[in-house]
């Protein structure tokens, strides 16, 4: 069946539908791994967002019941140059085109996806439309148009849980920390990461208020990552802010600029932002550098960081702000994703600095 897809400059794409019939809308960005699209597909960040993967052939190895990061997929469409309708791996329990047709997930191939690429790097990430029922030039552009701009919108309350929960997929009880993590739209990697680590981790939904929080006498304070704009999720900015100083937190990606607002710094939205899984990030406390998965379409504002932070991690490609720290308080955050899910396993190490954090907290006289 055709499909098209129409962005929002004007330029309008035909190629072939793959997944789900019908239309969907969203902010069209691109992400340069090579694997890992059902853990992209799976990542409530990219709520509202319709994903290009640069690599040419997507699909070869099916879609399987592990590696997902979320309950279903979260894109709001999918654009992939060549969809390979036969998939081979041991793991894979159907298709990728089936598991997007199931889950009502509306797909794009046979496109120059290295021309869509350019578009948005050269004129940044911008609304879109793909569609299988609307084939007007016209129309598609006007609809990309007038969908609602990511700037502003407040994704985290989509993408939520509902209610708390703990996360214990073995039936562990041997905890050595109570840790609660605020869910702005969290990936599962994160909370294996964690538990792996002897955190007894008790999920909360994004506006849970601080003192509520604060009364579950938890040893340290996660903040996940999640879509949209930082600056909307006010909730969040107003929740952390009575919680600095009062337990160990730990903030990765939409918690790390929710952080960096409750701290008094401000976030921009990026022109085409980071997405993919080898971007090269410098540790600089011990100038190393780190290849890193990294998935964020704003930034923090390093010149607005108070005095009492410093910056601790720089990507090389744009000398982006990718972590910063307080200097005396136990608090530390970082843009990209430690927990990878797809990507390399570099920096899996601040997951072990979090909890030597709330193991130091827990020495120091009260």
């Amino acid at each position: 069946m055709k499909a098209k897809l129409a962005l929002a400059n004007g330029v309008v794409f035909t190629g072939e539908s793959f997944g789900a019939e019908g239309e969907t809308a969203g902010e069209v960005v691109f992400n340069t791994s090579m694997i890992g699209y059902q853990e992209v597909l799976t990542d409530p960040s990219y709520c509202g967002q319709i994903v290009t993967m640069t690599y040419p052939h997507i699909g070869n190895y099916g879609i399987n019941p592990e590696d997902v990061e979320s309950s279903k997929p979260q894109v709001a469409g999918f654009v992939v140059r060549e969809y390979s309708k036969y998939y081979s791996n041991f793991r894979a329990t159907e298709s990728l085109g089936d598991y997007l047709k199931r889950n009502g997930v509306v797909g794009i191939e046979a496109i120059d996806t290295r021309k869509l690429t350019r578009i948005i790097r050269e004129a940044g990430a911008m609304n879109a439309v793909i569609s299988t029922s609307d084939l007007d030039d016209a129309s598609l552009v006007s609809k990309a148009r007038k969908f609602p701009s990511m700037s502003g919108l407040d994704l985290a309350k989509v993408v939520t849980t509902k209610s708390s929960y703990r996360f214990s997929p073995e039936g562990k009880t041997d905890f050595k920390y109570n840790v609660v993590a605020y869910d702005y739209g969290i990936k599962t990697n994160i909370l294996r990461m964690l538990h792996d680590r002897g955190c007894d981790v008790t999920v909360v939904p994004a506006n849970l208020p601080a003192e509520d929080v604060l009364k579950m006498s938890p040893d340290g304070i996660f903040l996940s990552n999640g879509p949209g704009d930082p600056e909307a999720v006010t909730y969040g900015i107003d929740n952390i802010r009575k919680l600095i100083g009062k337990k160990p937190i730990f903030g990765i990606c939409l918690g790390h600029q929710v952080l960096a607002l409750a701290a008094g710094a401000k976030t921009f939205k990026m022109k085409f932002g980071h997405r993919g899984a080898n971007h090269p990030v410098k540790n600089l406390r011990n100038a190393t550098v780190e290849v890193t998965s990294h998935n964020h379409g704003f930034a923090v504002d390093p010149d607005t960081l108070p005095q009492d932070y410093e910056v601790t991690h720089i990507d090389l490609n744009d000398n982006i702000l990718e972590g910063f720290r307080h200097k005396s308080l136990p608090l530390f955050c970082v843009q990209y994703h430690p927990e990878s899910s797809p990507g390399p396993h570099d920096s899996d190490y601040l997951f072990d600095e979090f909890t030597a954090m709330m193991e130091g907290s827990r020495s120091r006289p009260r």
